[in-house]
């Protein structure tokens, strides 16, 4: 008997894990005038997920300005279980609805985006430059932020190769923009954070920044 409880204790957890993992949310981000110009962040309800990313050719950036943008991104990233948890019982109570994501106020342009969500009741998505719905924005402005530290992730490993002197005017950016939100999860780039916090070759003020940035909670 005990044998039978444990296996149908067993099957419960692994159906609910199932049924979880066939929850999905995505976004995909286009701006022309951005690098990189468009991405993609998929994530699901463990905190797992991955990035991609594709540079463009944006005009307004200068060759200097622009030879420290990373080509391409492709990798798995891992959030935390409570963002992740705060974003899909976000999504799940105010799903995307099509055709019904634009907002009427008259704002400047960010970049088009694209929310997907996916569970076991079907696909829901619409387009947006500013979303109707706030719920939707707040999760597509939170995706975004994740989408904005890697991106810096990679900025940050092209400056220490190729100018460290630039890499005390970008920590400090980093650290003012993880303070106001602009960068989240930076726990998604902590193995760079914590090796330039320890590289004796690089000034003590960045170093101690990056070392600070690095002490994040998964």
């Amino acid at each position: 008997m005990r044998v039978l409880g444990l296996a149908v204790v067993l099957g419960v957890a692994a159906a609910r894990m199932q049924a979880a993992q066939m929850n999905e949310l995505r976004l995909e981000y286009s701006n022309p005038n951005l690098m990189p110009a468009q991405w993609t962040l998929v994530m699901w309800p463990d905190g797992r997920g991955h990035f991609h990313a594709e540079r463009g050719n944006a005009k307004d950036r200068n060759q200097d300005e622009a030879s420290m943008e990373p080509a391409v991104i492709d990798r798995d990233v891992q959030l935390s279980e409570e963002f992740a948890g705060r974003i899909f019982a976000m999504i799940q109570q105010h799903p995307p609805q099509a055709g019904n994501c634009e907002s009427r106020s008259k704002v400047a342009f960010q970049g088009m985006k694209t929310l997907q969500f996916r569970g076991p009741d079907g696909e829901q998505s619409c387009t947006f430059n500013y979303a109707k719905e706030r719920e939707v924005g707040e999760v597509a402005d939170s995706l975004v932020s994740v989408a904005a530290t890697l991106i810096e992730g990679e900025r940050l490993r092209m400056i220490w190769q190729h100018d460290p002197l630039g890499l005390d005017k970008e920590i400090q950016f980093m650290t003012e923009a993880a303070a106001d939100g602009r960068l989240q999860q930076l726990c998604t780039i902590r193995e760079t954070l914590a090796q330039l916090a320890a590289d004796p070759g690089v000034m003590e003020r960045v170093r101690k920044r990056a070392g600070k940035l690095s002490q994040c909670d998964r």
